[in-house]
This record gives C-alpha cells, sequence and structure tokens, in this order.
C-alpha cells in the first residue's frame, strides 16, 4: 500500500531501503481516490521505531494512506526528540474534530500501574470514547488493549508473577473470520507483557469475543461490535530485534528479566533472534485494512458514527 507521510519522517528512508512504496504528497494529489486516513497514538517509548514497524505492516495492501499522528497532551516523551514530536505529532485538541477510517493504540510501558495511576488516563479515556463515534475501526495494541477493555468493558487485568516475554504458539478459535483470512491453523506472535486478561471475565461480556489464544499467553485477540474495535495483547508489529533489545536493555539495568522464551536459536542470546511472526503480521494488518476499514468505512468520512 503506498503511503503518504512526511518525506522527512525518519521512517521514510528506512522504509524505502527496504522497497516499500512511500509517495510523497505530489504524487499521492494525483490519484483520484480517496486514501485511506489513518490517525495512530503512540504510546511507546521508542516512537521512531514504533512509527517505522507500524508503517512497514500498514504498507502492504494495495490502497493509499494518510497517517497522521497522535500524542498526549499532557506528556513528554523522555526518549524521541522534541523536535520529531513537533514535527510529526499532534494533540487531541487539533485532531478531535476529524473523522478517521482506521485507529490504532499502541502499547505503552505502564502496564504495573494501576490505570487511575497513569498521568494521562483521564485524557485517554477522553480519546477512547470519542474513537466510538469517530473512527470505523479501531486496533488497540498491549496495555492499550487492557486499557480499553477496562474502559469500555470494565474487564480487569491481573499481574503475572512473572513477565510474559518471549514468542508463543497461537490457535483460532474463530477461523473463518475475515481477520484471519489467510491464516495458518498455529501461527506465532511476540509478548512483552506484566499483566494479564482472562478468558473468564471477558465471557461475562455478551458484546466480547476471545478470537486467538495461546496456551502460554493467554487471551490474544479479542472482538468486539463486528471488529469495530479489536484487541491484541501481544505484539505483532515488533520487528526482529525489539525483544532483543528489550532484554539486553534490561540486563544492562541488573532488572529482573528472563530470556525471551522461543526467540533465539538454542535460546543463546548471542544468535540472531528467528524471525517467526511477519507473515502473520503482515496479514493480519492486511486483513485489518481491507476488512474492517475499507469494506466498512463510507466513502463521506463525515458518515461514520
Amino acid at each position: 500500500m503506498p503511503l503518504n507521510i512526511p518525506d522527512k519522517l525518519p521512517a521514510v528512508k528506512l522504509l524505502r531501503e527496504e522497497n516499500i512504496f512511500v509517495m510523497n504528497e505530489s504524487q499521492a494529489t494525483k490519484q483520484d481516490i480517496r486514501p485511506l486516513k489513518i490517525i495512530i497514538l503512540n504510546l511507546m517509548p521508542l516512537k521512531i521505531s514504533t512509527e517505522t514497524d507500524l508503517l512497514r505492516l500498514l504498507s502492504n495492501s494495495p490502497l493509499q494512506i494518510e497517517i497522521d499522528f497522535l500524542k498526549i497532551k499532557g506528556h513528554t516523551p523522555k526518549n524521541t526528540p522534541s523536535e520529531h514530536m513537533k514535527a510529526f505529532y499532534r494533540t487531541f485538541d487539533e485532531l478531535n474534530n476529524k473523522k478517521y477510517d482506521g485507529m490504532i493504540i499502541t502499547g505503552a510501558p505502564v502496564e504495573k500501574l494501576e490505570y487511575e495511576e497513569v498521568t494521562y488516563w483521564d485524557e485517554l479515556k477522553q480519546i477512547l470514547d470519542w474513537a466510538e463515534h469517530n473512527v470505523t475501526s479501531t486496533l488497540f495494541i498491549c496495555w492499550a488493549a487492557q486499557a480499553a477493555l477496562f474502559h469500555y468493558y470494565k474487564v480487569p487485568k491481573y499481574p503475572l508473577k512473572k513477565k510474559m516475554f518471549g514468542v508463543f504458539e497461537h490457535k483460532l478459535s474463530h477461523p473463518k473470520l475475515p481477520i484471519f483470512r489467510g491464516f495458518d491453523d498455529v501461527f506465532y506472535i511476540p509478548h512483552s507483557r506484566h499483566t494479564e486478561i482472562r478468558e473468564k471475565d471477558i465471557k461475562k461480556v455478551e458484546t466480547l469475543k476471545v478470537v486467538a489464544t495461546s496456551e502460554e499467553s493467554g487471551v490474544t485477540i479479542v472482538k468486539a461490535k463486528n471488529g469495530k474495535q479489536l484487541f491484541i495483547t501481544g505484539h505483532s508489529e515488533y520487528s526482529r530485534d525489539t525483544l532483543d533489545a528489550e532484554y539486553k536493555r534490561d540486563k544492562a539495568k541488573n532488572l529482573p528479566i528472563e530470556i525471551p522464551e522461543n526467540y533465539y536459536p538454542n535460546n543463546n542470546s548471542e544468535n540472531t533472534p528467528q524471525m517467526r511472526w511477519r507473515s502473520t503480521a503482515n496479514l493480519f494488518f492486511a486483513n485489518w485494512l481491507n476488512y474492517y476499514v475499507y469494506q466498512e468505512t463510507p466513502y463521506n468520512l463525515e458518515e461514520i458514527k
């Protein structure tokens, strides 16, 4: 999918080196179609890496996409230059009068906190309420999935005895859903989290459906409102080296961390990590864009309700 994003965004150079089609604005204006408008609320600390990971996956489809990046108004990122945030991100106050075909809300390193203890919880709740009526389909990732399930449906989270950390095998409970078009019977997704949601709580909510699980990592994908909301507790967007960087970062800080499971060949962190979730990630994002965004969104964005 050709991405219409600012030429100076750091991800552009990397994506072009990977032969991913990135348009500039003059090219985009010559196409006589309406691009999909996607808004990304990036709560991850390494903004540029997350941008690149998500844009790489959003490119895997034949339609043009326009991306807006959203930031939390009262939170200053420590790991991303202020110049980058100023150039490419907007606050909710600047964007809340728009409507979008799709939205992605990422994970955040705040899962050990109670939701109400997160400094931007009130603003996030405002954004979640807005998304219900101004976005055709929203994809919630990791902590955002837990936070949204709690906000919308009061599904609680639970602390884990140790970090769920590694690449785990998953199975589909509803393989005929469009989101799983082309999936294998068994597939892999990375996880990196300290908390979990439980199937018994989700089953109490009639409008929620668990559609993919893992014997090791538990509930992984939950669907609501015919795909208007999709919640994924893992990180299919992660690149090959993301877990490696997290593991070595925490080891260097002498934090309690175990080697990520099912990740390094021979369980040796000196080996190059094995990439076994790339096809799953590309299918998941392409199916979301096609079946839950493009096929469902009105041509006139103002008709989104």
